[in-house]
C-alpha cells in the first residue's frame, strides 16, 4: 500500500514537465489524481489517462478566476473533497521589463498567483471539516535576484510565497499544512521554449552557479513534493523549500 492510498490530489499545470513527474509520483503512491490544465490542450483527457489508470483531466482556464473557483469547487464536491492541492501551473516569459505590457504583467500575476488563491478558496472548505489537508505552492529560485528578464514572473512567485505564509497561519488551526517549493533551473520543455538555440549556453551558466554540477530533473522535484504532501511532513507548515542544486 502506498503512503497516499485513499487520498485525492489536484495538480494544476499537471500536463507540463514538472506536473507530469508529480502526477506519476503521487499516483504510484496510491493517490487518485486530477490533472488541471488548459482546456484547449489537444487530447488532454487522453494525455492525463496515459499517466496512470484513473488519472483524470480537468480543463480550466486559470485566467478566469471566478470560473476556476466554481469548476474546482464542483469537482471537489463531486469527489467528496480534495486532500492534496499542488499549485504548480505558471506562465514564464523572458524579456526586458519594458517590453511587457501592463496586460501581460497582469496576466502572469493572475495565472501564476491569483489563480492559486481561487483554487485554495475552492478546496479549503472541504479540507476544514476533515481537519487535514496538504497545500503546496510553487515559488521560484528567480526570487534570489540573479535572473534578468523575468520581472512579472518573479513578482508572481513572490506573491505565491506571501500566499503560502498567510494561508499557513489561517489554515493551520484546521490541521491543514501549507508549504512552498522553490525549484532551481529544472530541465524542462519550458527552458527549451524560452532559450531555444541558446540552451547550451544557458545550461553552462546554470551549472557554473550551482554547487552541484549536474542539472535538476523533474523527478528530483517530484521527490520533494511527495515528501511535503505525505504524512512524513505532518508537522511542517509555512515553509519554503529550495531545490536548486545549491545556488
Amino acid at each position: 500500500m502506498g503512503m497516499l492510498e485513499g487520498k485525492t490530489a489536484l495538480i494544476t499545470g499537471g500536463l507540463g514537465t514538472l506536473g507530469r513527474a508529480q502526477v506519476l509520483r503521487l499516483h504510484a503512491e496510491g493517490a487518485s489524481v486530477i490533472v488541471l490544465d488548459r482546456p484547449d490542450i489537444e487530447d488532454g483527457a487522453q494525455k492525463a489517462a496515459e499517466l496512470g489508470a484513473g488519472v483524470r483531466f480537468l480543463g480550466c482556464d486559470l485566467n478566469q478566476l471566478q470560473v476556476t473557483e466554481e469548476i474546482v469547487s464542483e469537482e471537489a464536491k463531486t469527489l467528496g473533497g480534495i486532500d492534496i492541492l499542488i499549485n504548480n501551473a505558471a506562465l514564464i516569459i523572458n524579456r526586458p521589463f519594458e517590453a511587457f505590457s501592463l496586460e501581460e504583467y497582469e496576466n502572469q500575476i493572475r495565472v501564476n498567483s491569483s489563480a492559486a488563491f481561487a483554487v485554495v478558496r475552492a478546496v479549503a472548505p472541504f479540507m476544514k471539516p476533515k481537519r487535514s489537508g496538504k497545500i503546496l505552492n510553487f515559488t521560484s529560485i528567480t526570487m534570489n535576484g540573479q535572473w534578468d528578464g523575468y520581472v512579472p514572473y518573479v513578482a508572481s512567485k513572490g506573491a505565491m510565497l506571501g500566499l503560502t505564509k498567510g494561508l499557513a497561519r489561517e489554515l493551520g488551526p484546521y490541521g491543514i499544512n501549507v508549504n512552498a517549493v522553490s525549484p532551481g533551473a529544472v530541465v524542462s520543455e519550458a527552458e527549451e521554449r524560452v532559450f531555444g538555440d541558446r540552451l547550451q549556453q544557458y545550461s553552462d551558466w546554470v551549472l557554473d552557479r550551482q554547487c552541484l554540477k549536474k542539472r535538476i530533473e523533474p523527478d528530483h522535484v517530484a521527490s520533494l513534493v511527495l515528501f511535503l504532501v505525505s504524512p512524513a511532513s505532518d508537522m511542517i507548515s509555512g515553509q519554503n523549500f529550495a531545490i536548486d542544486g545549491g545556488w
